[in-house]
């Protein structure tokens, strides 16, 4: 019996790709119970060569995307639960496995779990760590609010408002119709196989739409567990310019496949955009949160975050921009690597 599919979207992730179906094949996990599937964009570095190694399963992207490339896994996938992996992730300990589908098996409710925070490494990438502290890939995410893994400032995995049961293992939390609801879906999310067969409506399938979408229609909350545990995502390592291309991809991937996602308008309201402009033009916010975030953590790294802000402000800006004017075009991914 598969128990759980690992569904890994790839381009060009040689890379990365190694640790990440390492850290995949040391888990405490009979190799019987799972399978691996890599789906592929095209890739013609040595991605699809590590992925055998690993006795992966080989399946083709032709939309090239990292949410094409889900959907394609959710698709084929036979396993009772999918855990959605990304190829610059690497599972930190051989128990994550295990500690990660416990909640599922314990309680019927629960749809999905993740982890509740990145894994902050001491010699990793600048933006590595940066990312970890923060607890968010995005920093308009922490700074509305909406973010999904604990941060070193305030120690919170979100700042919204979530209906939340502790368990020794697990926070037990309810997304209700009508709330805001934190970024989760990616970097070691695990769905019931079900919930996201039964629920797929399209050829991609976008981290945080689903659940909106099944809470939107069915009027009813959903339970999901943050589980006491972390993961490693090598994000950006130490480059900023790769940080830069993927806010770029990021924003420009929501506007042109905007009729294919089932978009939640009250993660991005007016005024949560107005205080991201205003926290990052104004400077003085961003580098009152560093200072409080050296001072918990004391790592250099937390002075990028005004940096980080204020390039985000100028990209979100200028694909905006271009949206608006019908200027707007597709990343072109024939050249893109991890």
């Amino acid at each position: 019996m598969i128990r759980v599919s690992f569904i890994i979207p790839t381009l060009n992730a040689q890379s990365v790709l190694e640790k990440c179906l390492h850290s995949i094949s040391i888990q405490n996990f009979k190799r019987s119970n799972y399978e691996i599937l890599i789906i592929d964009g095209g890739s013609t570095d040595n991605t699809i060569s590590i992925a055998k190694k690993y006795g992966s399963i080989i399946l083709k992207n032709p939309l090239k995307t990292a949410e094409a490339g889900k959907a394609v896994g959710v698709k084929s996938a036979k396993g009772e639960y999918i855990a959605l992996i990304d190829s610059d992730n690497i599972l930190p300990k051989n128990d994550w496995l295990k500690k990660a589908i416990y909640p599922l098996d314990k309680d019927k409710e629960i749809i999905g779990t993740e982890p509740w925070k990145f894994t902050y490494r001491t010699n990793s990438g600048l933006m590595e760590r940066y990312s970890a502290l923060i607890g968010a890939n995005d920093p308009y995410a922490f700074v509305s609010g909406v973010y999904d893994r604990k941060n070193y400032i305030n120690n919170k995995w979100t700042n919204l408002n979530i209906n939340t049961l502790n368990f020794p293992s697990y926070l037990k939390v309810s997304l209700f119709p009508n709330q805001p609801i934190p970024t989760i879906g990616a970097n070691g999310t695990i769905f019931r196989s079900s919930f996201l067969k039964e629920n797929l409506k399209s050829d991609y399938l976008f981290d945080i739409d689903i659940i909106s979408q099944v809470i939107g229609s069915n009027e009813k909350p959903i339970y999901f567990a943050k589980t006491k545990t972390s993961i490693i995502h090598t994000f950006c390592e130490s480059s900023f310019k790769k940080f830069i291309n993927k806010q770029k991809r990021r924003l420009t991937d929501y506007y042109i496949y905007k009729n294919e996602r089932y978009f939640n308008w009250n993660q991005i309201n007016n005024n949560s955009q107005i205080k991201f402009v205003l926290y990052s033009i104004l400077i003085i916010p961003a580098l009152f949160d560093s200072i409080k975030g050296f001072i918990k953590k004391s790592d250099p790294v937390w002075f990028i975050h005004p940096i980080a802000c204020l390039a985000t402000i100028y990209i979100y800006f200028i694909v905006t921009l271009k949206y608006k004017l019908g200027l707007l075009k597709p990343i072109n991914r024939n050249n893109w690597k991890q």
